[in-house]
């Protein structure tokens, strides 16, 4: 149970995270909530919850907020916790992006993703390393 606990506790602080930012990203451009539900093409409760921290929005719901706000939808990834700052390439781009398919698929996708690059990685570090230790021993 604590895990769950603590899963649901980090969804509730994203989502507030995300709402904060997006209310902050309104009052800024002086829309009132119900001029940006209209612009972003979802309900005026609906985006007040968002902004209370009672939702967390999917990542189509924040592209049509940034586009309605005229930031980055990437900003609002970053804030929202899809993307990790400075993060952006096109195949994430394209799958947090792509309406074909679920915010779970989106995720799985992401979380695969990401492991191939980790892999590729530490098999690059590996190979210089070995690399490394055989210029050392030329030079002897």
């Amino acid at each position: 149970m604590p895990q769950e606990e603590n899963l649901a506790a980090a969804v509730t602080h994203a989502a507030s995270d995300i709402g904060s930012f997006i209310r902050a990203q309104r009052e800024a451009a002086q829309v009132s909530v119900r001029q940006l539900a209209e612009k972003a093409g979802v309900s005026n409760p609906y985006l007040s919850q968002i902004e209370r921290g009672l939702r967390k929005p999917s990542a189509e719901v924040l592209n049509q907020l940034a586009k309605a706000l005229r930031v980055s939808a990437e900003v609002l990834y970053v804030q929202a916790g899809m993307l990790e700052p400075g993060d952006s390439n096109a195949v994430r781009d394209a799958v947090i992006t792509d309406t074909a398919i679920t915010e779970r698929q989106k995720q799985v996708l992401l979380d695969i993703y990401n492991s191939f690059i980790q892999q590729n990685e530490a098999a690059f570090t590996q190979l210089e390393a070995v690399g490394n230790e055989l210029d050392k021993g030329v030079g002897h």
